[in-house]
């Protein structure tokens, strides 16, 4: 059982940075590929970017435009997702997940979820 939570979220002008962070705990979180996803008022969750288990591959959705930077630290437990060049419609809550394998985008392949960190982005 791994039990993950968001942080770094927060309200941040248009053209800022923020980085987010999952910490996990209770499990080999090595083991596990995290993937983040957002979803904004009145629209669905979807699918952000995911990173392998040792950080050495990761991809993202193509609406992002390069923005966004995965990047993991398995001593801390922790999954950093670099988010660059912020615009309003990046305003969402976001999430991290946890697999047991890589590569996954739909949220029913994730088994453990966090909370939530909200980011606001105003124009």
């Amino acid at each position: 059982q791994v039990q993950l939570v968001e942080s770094g979220g927060g309200l941040v002008q248009a053209g800022g940075s923020l980085r987010l962070s999952c910490a996990g705990s209770g499990g080999t979180f090595s083991f596990y590929a995290v993937g983040w996803f957002r979803q904004a008022p009145g629209k669905e969750r979807e699918f952000v970017a995911t990173i392998n288990g040792n950080g050495n591959s990761a991809y993202y959705a193509n609406s992002l435009e390069g923005r966004f930077t995965l990047s993991r630290d398995n001593n801390k437990n922790t999954v950093y997702l670099q988010m660059n060049s912020l615009k309003p419609e990046d305003t969402a809550v976001y999430f991290c997940a946890a697999a047991d394998r890589y590569g996954y985008r739909r949220q029913d392949q994730y088994d453990y979820w966090g909370q939530g960190t909200q980011v606001t982005v105003s124009s």
